[in-house]
């Protein structure tokens, strides 16, 4: 089992500069994808997504990929040309937009350091084998996390299926005792009515089949109890199980809704909404799972 939140990071030298990959997810019920990547570096995508879709299945999953610390001295290193082009321009964009314009030491500056970081910068083709290196090990990492988190879900939502049984066998140990204390209230209640019916009476026994058959909940716990053994071996699985526990759990729900309904009975009643509490919490954890 794994869960929907991870996070890993690597870092690798290209050249004189760092890259550094960092994957993160969190809980979505598809795969969302988003990839950042250094800019004319965009070729990569296809390779960073088909990564990430050999690792995920669920969540919404955010790749970034930067580039820093780039080494040397942009000032010793300029393109005079260059900066006097970038000049050139700017001085001409400026008396088309009939903005003034005054060129000084910070402008060249900033100018002279943006040419050579350009000319620095590596492109994507030398990029390459270390983002797809950086990558790998990143995901690894993600990976890794992912699962230590799922195994810690893993065994609580095991130990709330023991709970949701415990509950099951109590409605299902009270469930054939409701028809007789039904039964001995009709009784209690024709005394007190003044009326002289034996409990044998055609129409008693009538009266009392019918309402044990109105709250005959078998079906539904035989169901019940197979949709949590299903649920139960599911979560022992290997792989993607989050979107077939969601549907597990809405059949369990309806089934506790059923027997809830049927029962008429306080005890058993007390149960299931104790039982709907248990599920709600199970549900709030498999949101969590991939």
């Amino acid at each position: 089992m794994n869960s929907m939140t991870g996070y890993g990071r690597a870092t690798a030298a290209l050249g004189s500069h760092t890259l550094t990959v960092q994957v993160s997810s969190v809980n979505r019920k598809t795969l969302d994808l988003t990839v950042a990547l250094p800019r004319d570096w965009d070729a990569l995508e296809p390779e960073v997504a088909a990564q990430v879709r050999q690792a995920v299945v669920r969540g919404k999953v955010h790749v970034d990929v930067e580039l820093t610390g780039a080494a040397g001295d942009a000032a010793a290193n300029w393109n005079d040309e260059g900066v006097a082009r970038v000049l050139e321009r700017l001085r001409a964009l400026a008396a088309r937009e009939q903005v003034p314009f005054e060129a000084n030491t910070e402008l060249l500056w900033r100018i002279a350091s943006a040419e050579h970081q350009a000319a620095q910068f590596p492109t994507v083709e030398e990029g390459h084998p270390v983002a797809v290196a950086a990558l790998k090990e990143a995901l690894q990492s993600f990976k890794t996390m992912r699962a230590r988190e799922g195994a810690a879900l893993q065994a609580d939502l095991l130990g709330r299926m023991t709970a949701l049984g415990r509950l099951v066998d109590a409605i299902a140990a009270r469930a054939p005792q409701v028809p007789g204390l039904y039964r001995d209230l009709l009784g209690k209640r024709l005394r007190e009515a003044g009326l002289e019916l034996d409990l044998g009476d055609e129409r008693v026994l009538k009266e009392i089949a019918l309402f044990a058959d109105r709250c005959d909940i078998s079906e539904e716990l035989t169901r019940l109890r197979s949709h949590l053994e299903q649920l139960a071996q599911l979560l022992r699985a290997d792989g993607e199980i989050g979107r077939k526990a969601e549907f597990i759990l809405q059949e369990i729900s309806r089934e506790s809704h059923t027997i809830g309904s049927k029962a008429n009975d306080l005890a058993i009643a007390k149960a299931v909404i104790e039982l709907k509490n248990e599920l709600e919490r199970v549900r709030e954890q498999i949101a969590n799972v991939e």
